[in-house]
C-alpha cells in the first residue's frame, strides 16, 4: 500500500523530467568547464542520448538509478508496493537501454553511462569522462 495519496503521487510523478535533470546538468557543466562541447538529445540516434560528441563518435547517457535500475545502488531497487506494476516497467527500461546501446555500438559509436549517484562527484566522474572522451581539441 502506498503511504501517499494518489493525487499527491500523481503530482510527484508529473515533476519527473526526462532531460535537463539535476544529474545531467552536473555532467554538462563539468564537461563545459573541462572545455568539451557537445550536442544535446539527438533524436535521430537510438535512445535519444543526453550528450553526443559527433566528431569523436562518442555518446554519454546520464541515467537515473531508479528508472534504469543501477545494479548495486540503493536507489536502483524495485519499490515494495505495486511490484506487479513496477517490476515489468523498470525491466523494460533496462531492456530498451541495452538494445539502444547495442544499436549505437553497431553504428560505430562508443557509449558511456554516468549514473545519477555518480554525477555530483565531480572529481571521479570528471576523470572517467576525460579518459573516455580523450584530450580536448583546441581551436574554434
Amino acid at each position: 500500500m502506498d503511504s501517499i495519496s494518489s493525487s499527491r503521487r500523481s503530482e510527484i510523478m508529473g515533476r519527473i523530467r526526462s532531460s535537463d535533470t539535476r544529474p545531467e546538468m552536473h555532467v554538462r557543466r563539468l564537461l563545459h568547464r573541462l572545455g568539451y562541447r557537445y550536442v544535446l538529445h539527438r533524436r535521430d540516434l537510438p535512445g535519444v542520448p543526453d550528450l553526443v560528441f559527433p566528431s569523436r563518435k562518442k555518446i554519454v547517457f546520464v541515467q537515473g538509478c531508479f528508472w534504469h535500475q543501477h545494479e548495486g545502488c540503493i536507489d536502483g531497487r524495485i519499490p515494495k508496493s505495486r511490484v506487479g506494476y513496477w517490476k515489468p516497467k523498470l525491466q523494460n527500461n533496462v531492456k530498451r537501454d541495452r538494445l539502444n546501446i547495442a544499436k549505437l555500438r553497431r553504428a560505430g559509436w562508443k557509449v558511456m553511462l554516468v549514473w545519477e549517484c555518480e554525477a555530483a562527484k565531480a572529481d571521479t566522474v570528471g576523470k572517467r569522462l576525460v579518459r573516455f572522451l580523450g584530450k580536448r581539441r583546441l581551436g574554434p
